[in-house]
């Protein structure tokens, strides 16, 4: 942590402008970074120790003016509060209130329109001390002759383009790469959160759909089960049981296997 008085004369989040009334222009730009947003609040949903900041201002101190922040399309700090004093939300990320913490990890989604994301911004980045760059670039990567997915580790104060997705970020505990999914009934490719076996996280949707079908699996197991039991009224009848004995060895109450009986 970072001594406060450093920090005594700079502005306060208050104080600075939390928006560059810029949007973004492209779908991924905004539903990607909050995609991963959502899933984390499942995966460390006990946990208030991260921030997940979406399209929003980083203020810090290793520029030319504290006042300009940069802007990614996400950020990840582990080691913060969730929530700031008195319970409010962030309107900037200001690293001067938040301990000197820098985030470990950007994310930049190229669009059509060049964001200088391999250039100016990758140096910012680097300079300020993120330790994980991840640029996904999709639809460009051609253009701007690069790879769909790459991310960038700081190793002695520089930037090296790592290999392997998901990738495994050990200093956060997760792993981070692409995969298909189906979200909202659409097909497509997005980022993820995976574990350290390469595991993808689910989301809510995904979860929900996943009991209603273990729910329903279970209730089939259930009810061949139940004919199972019902089916062997007739043999252990054959073998000379009474009712009592069949209903006692078959978990089914003495109605029932004389129900059965009857029917068979």
């Amino acid at each position: 942590m970072v001594s406060i008085d450093l920090y005594k004369n700079l502005p306060t989040s208050d104080e600075l402008p939390d928006s560059d009334d810029t949007p973004v222009d492209n779908e991924d730009q905004n539903f990607l970074p909050n995609y991963l947003l959502f899933l984390l609040a499942i995966i460390w949903k006990d946990r208030n120790d991260w921030y997940f900041g979406v399209d929003m201002g980083i203020y810090h101190t290793s520029g030319e003016n504290p006042r300009v922040p940069v802007i990614p399309d996400g950020f990840l700090t582990v080691g913060v509060n969730r929530r700031r004093p008195g319970n409010k939300s962030r309107k900037s990320y200001v690293v001067w209130e938040e301990g000197g913490m820098v985030p470990q990890l950007v994310l930049e989604v190229v669009s059509w329109t060049p964001g200088n994301e391999y250039e100016s911004k990758m140096a910012i980045y680097e300079k300020l001390g993120v330790l994980y760059y991840v640029i996904y670039n999709p639809e460009y990567y051609q253009r701007d002759r690069h790879q769909p997915f790459e991310i960038y580790r700081q190793i002695d104060g520089k930037y090296q383009l790592q290999s392997g997705e998901p990738y495994w970020l050990p200093e956060i505990g997760l792993g981070i790469g692409r995969t298909q999914a189906t979200v909202g009934g659409i097909d497509r490719e997005i980022l993820s959160w995976f574990d350290q076996y390469g595991r993808r996280y689910l989301s809510s949707e995904e979860l929900a759909q996943q009991a209603q079908l273990e729910a329903q699996q279970a209730q089939l197991e259930a009810q061949k089960e139940r004919q199972a039991r019902l089916a062997a009224i007739a043999q252990l009848d054959n073998i000379g049981l009474t009712v009592q004995q069949i209903s006692v060895a078959l978990g089914l109450s003495i109605n029932e296997v004389r129900q059965q009986l009857e029917e068979s």
